[in-house]
């Protein structure tokens, strides 16, 4: 089953930090429309808990811009890019893999 959700593309930016350090922040890229379809739930137990692992597919209008080090904020969740976008069709669309854990 799928569903149009909003989401918002973020990218890393590496700062330095006051002690001479590096620190990764995250920036808005875009914030759109996307459909979105759940392909794999797979459940494991770590520490002694069950945690859900799924795997969302976003589609999204084709655009240049979105690299497998991006992930995607939904809600109050953040998701990880799995793979590089894949273009669909002809310069139409893009598909976007993420993975999520759920405790």
């Amino acid at each position: 089953m799928s569903k149009d959700v909003r989401i918002t593309l973020q990218y890393p930016t590496e700062v330095k930090t006051a002690t001479g350090g590096r620190t990764v922040t995250w920036n808005d890229g875009a914030t759109l429309w996307a459909k979105k379809t759940t392909h794999r739930s797979d459940e494991a137990v770590q520490a002694m808990a069950t945690t859900g692992l799924l795997t969302h597919n976003y589609r999204i209008r084709y655009r240049t811009d979105v690299k497998s080090s991006w992930r995607i904020k939904e809600g109050n969740s953040y998701l990880a890019i799995i793979a590089a976008p894949v273009e669909v069709g002809r310069r139409d669309w893009i598909d976007i893999t993420v993975r999520e854990a759920k405790a």
